[in-house]
């Protein structure tokens, strides 16, 4: 596990994710590693509003929200240049080629695989 903890760059996430307890949970990983959750959006249309508005260095988005797949809102996220990590719960044999390659974070979410998550994102410089 990488110790983004003790990193000296204190990074804000945008997190995207439809169920409260599981966004509660990231929330409290987030902050003990050391970074800050610059807000939460549960819905697309929330996601992209918050997109809009900027102010965040990634976003961690679950890639089905409500039955809706968050696609439209990782394609403002890329036009942006703003690095993005996916997640789900389950297979995802539907993402599209453009972002087959970004890091992908399963859930149950556990502390480990999101610091290693995040610092791959850190060394790919997403």
């Amino acid at each position: 596990m990488s110790d983004l903890a003790t990193s000296p760059v204190r990074r804000s996430l945008l997190i995207v994710e439809d169920e409260a307890m599981i966004a509660m949970m990231l929330e409290e990983y987030i902050d003990a590693l050391g970074h800050e959750v610059h807000g939460v959006a549960s819905t697309i249309a929330e996601a992209s509003d918050m997109v809009r508005g900027g102010g965040f260095d990634f976003a961690i988005l679950d890639c089905y929200l409500n039955g809706e797949e968050i696609w439209p809102v990782a394609e403002m996220l890329d036009r942006e240049g703003i690095a993005f990590i996916l997640s789900s719960g389950g297979a995802l044999s539907d993402v599209p080629e453009a972002y087959a390659r970004r890091p992908m974070l399963p859930k149950p979410y556990t502390m480990g695989a999101i610091a290693d998550v995040l610092a791959a994102v850190d060394v790919a410089g997403d």
